[in-house]
């Protein structure tokens, strides 16, 4: 934890540097401000004194108000210092809050497909969330609690002592004291905070989990299973959180104790002061008002401190983030894919996935370029690891993936995913409008090209009826529509993308059979001059395909055309072909 907490203290004090001159005229303004907070009382101790001085009332009168003018401007001045601290602060905390964000939420997103695969969504939703509004916190604690603290206690001291040194003595010996002692009982506490939030994210976790899947827990009658599990989850989170509060209490109750040691103590040395004359009645009402500021700044101290360190451990988790290399990189000298004819090569491959499931070992395909190959295979085969491989989502093991001669590895990833169009078995969507979904294969395209891409893929067909047509949006994920107008918005997607290497991936799986043969029309004219690699297991999908692979364990069982696969006697294409065209198996 100790080694987190430097490392966003290191964060923040780098995108805080960016605005050096806020960093130093808000200290500066706040100084000013609570110079002339602790000066006032001085006038009162001068008000009282010359009360008590015995003077006639002409002489008193001129005297206090002279002081009142003088107590006046004081205020007025820092009243000026506040307002400067105050716009100052938000300028720079705004400025810089921004910039976290924006920064947390690039670098999350340069994490691999299987990062996000490994980590639930709500839960890296709330450590974006939360370490932008840690900073926010610490920063006015900083601003508002801290400095103003430390700098009222040092002209208090300084004052009481040019009053008399041993009450300058005397108190800054309890605040030191007070400060030590709030700082062990806050480091004693802070491995609870972080336990909290680690609990606190799991429940948040799998409240996120549940409600994603909360179709699920109807339908496998998992309520009550789920019920349990969160309320165990929070009676977890409940238990901690007694404690720290527990905790807190007893703090505030020891605090207690100092504070009534300060004030009689303080008293009581300035009763034995004024007894030999060093004091006067002034003085009094000075230290009166000193132990009032001190009383009401340093109570909260160890609150103050105690939620400085509940907010660091709050955004450890995502400076663990921050702090995680990202898996799939553009490696040194990275350049863009020249894009000649899409040819596709995987030579000699080796992918573990965790490193100890082998999944494609010494794996050789060549896929000539325009060529439209068929994957097929039973499921665990390897069918999908080869595409998600092409596309990156994870770097192999061993050997190489050559696009027109070039490795892929030593490639851009945009230039990479730039040149392949994907359209996976279950899209989806943003929660945005359709046009915007459609679009985001080709963000410069003009509205003509959506809607030739719509009505080529079909869309435009369920589009048209609706009451804001191509300004409907989705919901989440694109709930709002059917397994099939998904689909079909994914493929108009890709038609308007047109990139030169295409992959289907189980493209028309949530179709009906009328929807299906329209799409397949459309998905012909877009496969037209591409190297196009399809996943099925409805063979009659792929019939077509200038080359079907039947990959097993990995490996390359069978290859050829439609009709040569099905002259082979025993062939593993050919019982499966027979299997789904007697009926057996209809669908997958």
């Amino acid at each position: 934890m100790e080694n987190n907490t430097k490392k966003t203290l290191g964060i923040f004090l780098k995108y805080s540097l960016r605005y050096k001159l806020l960093m130093f005229l808000i200290p500066l303004s706040i100084t000013g401000a609570v110079v002339t907070n602790v000066i006032i009382p001085l006038y009162y101790k001068a008000f009282f004194d010359v009360l008590a001085s015995g003077q006639s009332k002409e002489v008193i009168y001129e005297s206090l108000r002279q002081n009142l003018y003088l107590i006046l401007i004081t205020v007025l001045v820092g009243w000026v210092f506040w307002r400067i601290t105050t716009f100052s602060s938000i300028y720079f905390q705004t400025k810089v809050i921004a910039d976290l964000s924006n920064m947390c939420f690039a670098y999350l997103h340069k994490h691999s497909f299987s990062y996000f695969n490994n980590n639930f969504t709500g839960s890296l939703v709330k450590r974006v969330g939360y370490f932008s509004r840690a900073y926010e916190d610490i920063v006015d604690r900083i601003t508002w609690d801290i400095v103003p603290i430390f700098i009222e206690m040092t002209v208090i001291a300084i004052v009481l002592y040019s009053r008399s040194p041993i009450l300058g003595i005397a108190l800054t010996i309890w605040v030191v004291v007070f400060l030590i002692i709030n700082w062990f009982l806050t480091k004693y506490k802070l491995k609870y905070d972080i336990l909290r939030s680690a609990a606190q994210t799991e429940a948040t976790g799998f409240l996120a989990d549940t409600i994603t899947n909360n179709g699920n827990v109807k339908l496998f009658c998992g309520y009550d299973r789920e019920v349990k599990r969160y309320f165990d989850l929070n009676e977890r989170v409940k238990k901690l959180k007694q404690f720290a509060w527990n905790l807190d209490s007893a703090f505030e109750a020891f605090q207690g104790l100092l504070m009534i040691s300060l004030e009689i103590g303080i008293l009581y040395l300035a009763i034995d002061l004024w007894k030999d004359g060093k004091l006067t009645a002034g003085d009094f009402v000075l230290l009166q008002t000193y132990v009032f500021i001190i009383f009401h700044k340093l109570w909260n101290i160890g609150k103050i401190i105690r939620n400085i360190y509940q907010n660091l451990a709050d955004a450890e988790e995502m400076t663990v983030v921050l702090n995680t290399p990202h898996e799939i990189v553009n490696v040194p000298g990275a350049k863009d894919l020249a894009m000649k004819g899409g040819e596709i090569e995987f030579r000699n491959v080796r992918f573990y996935y965790h490193k100890t499931r082998k999944i494609l070992d010494k794996f050789n395909l060549r896929i000539k370029a325009r060529e439209r190959i068929a994957l097929i295979g039973p499921s665990g085969a390897g069918k999908t690891t080869v595409v998600k491989l092409l596309l990156r989502n994870h770097d192999v093991d061993g050997g190489n993936i050559l696009i027109d001669g070039q490795d892929i590895s030593k490639a851009k990833l945009e230039s990479l995913w730039t040149n392949i169009s994907l359209v996976p078995q279950d899209p989806i969507l943003f929660h945005r409008t359709l046009m915007e979904n459609i679009r985001y294969g080709k963000p410069d395209a003009t509205d003509e090209e959506v809607f030739e891409a719509s009505k080529i893929a079909h869309c435009s067909e369920f589009i048209d009826i609706l009451p804001n047509k191509y300004d409907t949006h989705v919901g989440e994920r694109g709930v709002k529509l059917s397994g099939g107008e998904r689909q079909r918005v994914a493929i108009a997607r890709a038609i308007l993308r047109n990139a030169p290497i295409l992959i289907l991936d189980e493209a028309t799986s949530s179709l009906d059979s009328g929807s299906e043969r329209l799409i397949q029309d459309a998905l012909n004219k877009l496969m037209e001059n591409k190297t196009v690699i399809v996943i099925a297991h409805r063979l009659s999908t792929i019939v077509k395909m200038d080359r079907i692979i039947f990959i097993g364990c990995g490996e390359i069982i069978e290859e050829g055309t439609h009709k040569e696969l099905l002259e082979k006697e025993n062939g593993n294409y050919k019982k499966l072909w027979e299997l789904q065209a007697g009926g057996f198996i209809t669908e997958e």
